[in-house]
């Protein structure tokens, strides 16, 4: 085996060999890491507060002084969910339930001095999409217990508003699942029940109270049986926000969205198209590296040919033959891929301690992903190399003879 590798490592270009490193370094960081940072990034997306799993837009209809003193209607009809439902753009819709009956809550912490009660109101929606976890999220009419999720601008203006003028303390969202809400329901037959609250959730996407679905339809049925509860807000699913028919439809129905969904659901679009776009141009690298890695061989079996048949002639087989080469192309294939590796860690530290900083809640894990993607792609590229290099000697071989 010596021997061979003394004879064909003649003619061996450093240059081309370093270009296909280089460049299968360069394309493989660029995959690992486009990878690797999109699983990282996707949880926070994806799990409670989210723009990055679903593209949602909330839609209501346009009140007019004419039709407020008309007394027309601003409910959705079952045409008007047929037909949003039957549009290109539609992937799912929902409908906000309104409670029927009365709701006021309480809560107090004794040891701080607060306690704070209101009339308020209940909405749901089905649970796909409530975007808080589900471990929590269900109504048990014999424990008395309501899981109630809050918009987050609630919070918020507590703490930057009420409790900062008032001197009192500021609530963490931790703090404020610790609290019990005293819930008394009303019906429209003087029908009075107490329930206790629990805050399981926080959301920016669902500026309303949420409860489940579940007892909003028992509650209502219960509270006010004689009461239609038509929805005044919609929640919609759109396949892509960019898409231009969507305001179009809206114009013509004359509906309107909370919070510029549509301009938020832009930006999402283009931000994962620009992350395609970069995972995209790391496996166009990858892939001219691989073509670069190949040409050299193939360059370099083309030169030794004459020793390659002299080898064969006096009796070497074709796979003995490979084996120098094939064994270079996995040397270097298996340095790139540690070395990827190593880079991708590297660099993660330095993005992941920004993304705790601007998520808390996020939990850095292992970069398994980036180890299995890398694998899978030294392990295909490995293979293709090892099949063209045995099938450029077989055929040396099959020429001579």
């Amino acid at each position: 085996m010596k021997l061979l590798w003394k004879l064909l490592r003649q003619h061996i270009s450093i240059g081309q060999l370093a270009g296909f490193f280089l460049a299968n370094l360069f394309g493989m960081i660029i995959v690992l890491l486009s990878i690797q940072f999109y699983t990282d990034i996707i949880p926070v997306f994806t799990e409670g507060d989210t723009f990055m799993k679903k593209d949602y837009i909330i839609a209501t209809k346009k009140i007019s002084a004419i039709g407020s003193f008309a007394g027309k209607s601003n409910t959705f009809s079952d045409e008007d969910l047929k037909s949003l439902k039957e549009q290109s753009f539609t992937k799912n819709v929902g409908a906000f339930t309104p409670s029927q009956f009365k709701v006021s809550a309480g809560f107090g912490m004794q040891e701080a001095g607060i306690h704070l009660s209101t009339e308020m109101f209940f909405e749901s929606v089905p649970d796909q999409f409530v975007d808080v976890s589900l471990d929590k999220w269900h109504f048990d009419k014999e424990s008395r217990n309501i899981p109630i999720i809050l918009p987050r601008n609630y919070l918020n203006l507590y703490n930057f508003g009420f409790a900062q003028s008032r001197s009192l303390p500021k609530l963490s969202e931790g703090v404020m699942g610790l609290i019990q809400m005293d819930i008394v329901l009303r019906g429209e037959n003087g029908e009075k029940e107490q329930f206790k609250g629990n805050i399981v959730g926080f959301s920016n996407r669902l500026n309303t109270i949420l409860v489940p679905q579940t007892f909003m339809s028992w509650a209502n049925n219960e509270f006010a049986p004689n009461a239609e509860a038509q929805p005044v807000r919609l929640i919609i699913e759109v396949s892509n926000p960019a898409d231009a028919s969507i305001a179009k439809y809206f114009q013509q129905k004359g509906y309107d969205t909370e919070n510029d969904k549509l301009d938020a659901g832009k930006t999402t679009y283009f931000l994962r198209l620009i992350t395609g776009i970069v995972l995209g141009v790391g496996l166009f690298i990858s892939a001219l590296s691989f073509y670069i890695l190949m040409l050299s061989i193939f360059l370099l079996l083309q030169k030794n040919t004459t020793k390659l048949e002299s080898l064969l002639l006096i009796g070497y087989s074709p796979l003995k033959v490979a084996i120098p080469y094939q064994i270079l192309t996995l040397g270097l294939n298996l340095i790139v891929l540690f070395m990827s590796l190593g880079s991708v860690a590297w660099m993660r530290t330095y993005y992941t301690e920004v993304l705790t900083q601007l998520f808390p809640q996020m939990e850095v894990k292992f970069f398994w992903p980036a180890i299995i993607m890398g694998i899978i792609l030294f392990a295909a590229v490995s293979l293709i190399n090892v099949i063209a290099i045995k099938k450029k000697v077989a055929s040396i071989w099959m020429h001579k003879s």
